[in-house]
């Protein structure tokens, strides 16, 4: 599978602040964040829930994968979706790193995709708990 989640029984945008504070703890932070829920809205005049297409990224992690080849910049950040399910839940889907390094031979990448999924692997359990 691409992606794991995790459902917090948090209103959508105490989910995120709680996501935030959960990649702090792992020295992680946000560096993109697209409000697909406004696009959708300006562009096709769709109405839906909340949903964010978030990137996390983890500096030093991505310093390693961008000197070890320029063009995997292209791979970064990690990718994770937030969804309203309903007023008082909310699901994360993290891409799994690990499957993403499975595109290269670059062991450095590979390296830096264990690390990667493990820390948000931690992230997605905060989370839950």
């Amino acid at each position: 599978m691409f992606a794991f989640t995790v459902e917090v029984a948090l209103p959508f945008d105490q989910a995120i602040e709680k996501f935030t504070q959960s990649l702090a703890a792992e020295k992680m932070g946000l560096v993109s964040d697209i409000n697909v829920q406004a696009v959708m809205k300006a562009k096709l005049d769709h109405d839906m829930p909340a949903y964010r297409i978030l990137g996390a990224c983890a500096p030093g992690l991505a310093k390693r994968v961008i000197e070890s080849d320029p063009n995997a910049g292209a791979l970064l950040p990690c990718g994770v979706a937030a969804m309203a399910l309903d007023a008082g839940r909310t699901r994360f889907a993290f891409q799994d790193p690990e499957i993403m390094s499975g595109i290269t031979d670059n062991a450095v990448m590979k390296a830096v995709a264990l690390e990667a999924k493990a820390m948000l692997l931690r992230v997605r359990d905060r989370l839950a708990a």
